[in-house]
């Protein structure tokens, strides 16, 4: 028994079909209606050999593989930009690297006058040392007798409360530096020195390097969810004219930017380690899975492969009709070659846009696309137009 999801799929796959038939069929007829009287009169004498023959163009059935692209426009930068600043505030003391400084892992970027800072750890070890005196104290006392338990215990907390006091101060003293987390670029420096700055506050930007750089594009929805990890790109500057850089999707956003509505894509670059940040970039992402039937099963001993969706006549349900002209031409007195077609059926698997997967077509097939409401088994057929590979005697 066919499984739901299967069976909602097939619905979903005709409705789509059934309109992009309809929508071909009123193409033609407005191509008829503009002057191709003599294609109706064909059509009305399709067993008539003196009939004017159907004027027809051919499609070449194409690899879906290759058969959609996804252009985005996007900013290039670093995958991974951290905010540093200081975790306490006071007076900046020294600045070491200005915005475009390139930082290795553990240099000081900036540090905060440390006098303030310093006087607190001393001040909490002078609290530690006399905590541990009075502890001492009163373990004697108490093995003599003369102090309480309950003394000692309060004694020993206070030693404790002391020691954590230390511990404070050494993490603010640790944090009054800036220190790069690992190795990268500054893209942004907002303190200089002799600043006083409040804690938390972003002094700089630092672009990692650990995860490399990327194009960050914002996709709408019909295209992320059509894009996949690990599909390629070929991504271009406006400001290097002529170069081309070659990519890979790394990352696809799963939920909508609020502001946009568009979803984060984020393109790995090749050979781009000497591109400053901030360039914009036109990424054209070569999309791998164009349809969502992929992997249906090749029954015809066929692969699946993509037609114009005007090539399609008769849709029931999963399938339709096509034509595919005939090896034998017929060539008149005056030279002219007309050609006949045999009715096919193929399996519809999806549909993109103008494109349309089937199964059941050969590669070298002859497939009547502009024409093709016209064309009955025993329609002459006159090809005026064909795809380049089908160029020369052969339409």
């Amino acid at each position: 028994m066919m499984s739901t999801s299967h069976s909602h799929h097939h619905a979903r796959v005709a409705t789509l079909l059934a309109l992009v038939l309809l929508a071909a069929c009123a193409d033609a007829d407005a191509n008829a209606t503009a002057g191709n009287d003599s294609a109706r009169a064909s059509v009305a004498n399709a067993t008539d050999v003196t009939a004017d023959p159907v004027s027809v163009t051919l499609a070449s059935p194409a690899d879906d593989l290759s058969a959609a692209t996804i252009v985005a426009t996007g900013t290039f930068a670093s995958r991974d930009e951290i905010p540093l600043g200081f975790k306490i505030g006071g007076v900046v003391h020294r600045v070491l690297v200005d915005e475009g400084a390139v930082v290795q892992r553990g240099q000081v970027l900036a540090v905060l006058d440390l006098r303030e800072i310093d006087a607190a750890v001393a001040k909490a070890q002078v609290q530690v040392d006399k905590a541990t005196r009075d502890q001492a104290r009163l373990m004697r006392l108490v093995a003599d007798s003369v102090a309480t338990t309950v003394q000692l215990q309060d004694a020993t907390s206070a030693l404790d409360a002391a020691r954590a006091d230390l511990a404070s101060a050494r993490v603010n003293r640790e944090y009054a530096t800036i220190i790069a987390p690992e190795a990268g670029t500054v893209l942004q420096r907002q303190v200089t020195p002799g600043a006083t700055v409040s804690p938390g506050g972003s002094m700089f930007v630092l672009g990692g390097a650990r995860r490399g750089r990327v194009l960050r594009a914002g996709l709408p929805d019909r295209d992320a969810l059509r894009v996949q990890a690990g599909d390629s790109a070929t991504v271009h500057f406006d400001a290097l004219p002529g170069q081309r850089f070659a990519g890979r999707v790394v990352l696809i956003g799963r939920s909508a930017d609020p502001r946009t509505g568009t979803y984060s894509v984020e393109i790995a670059l090749r050979d781009a380690e000497r591109l400053p940040s901030g360039l914009v970039g036109e990424a054209r992402v070569h999309l791998r899975d164009t349809f969502r039937a992929r992997g249906a099963a090749n029954d015809r001993g066929m692969a699946p492969r993509t037609l114009p969706a005007d090539a399609l006549l008769e849709a029931d349900g999963d399938s339709a009709t096509i034509y595919v002209l005939r090896d034998a031409a017929t060539v008149s007195a005056a030279g002219d070659s007309t050609w006949t077609a045999a009715r096919q059926r193929v399996a519809v698997l999806g549909i993109d846009g103008d494109r349309v997967q089937v199964q059941g077509v050969a590669a070298d097939a002859r497939v009547v696309a502009r024409g093709a409401p016209y064309v009955t088994p025993g329609t002459r057929l006159r090809v005026v137009a064909a795809n380049p590979s089908t160029r020369g005697t052969r339409p």
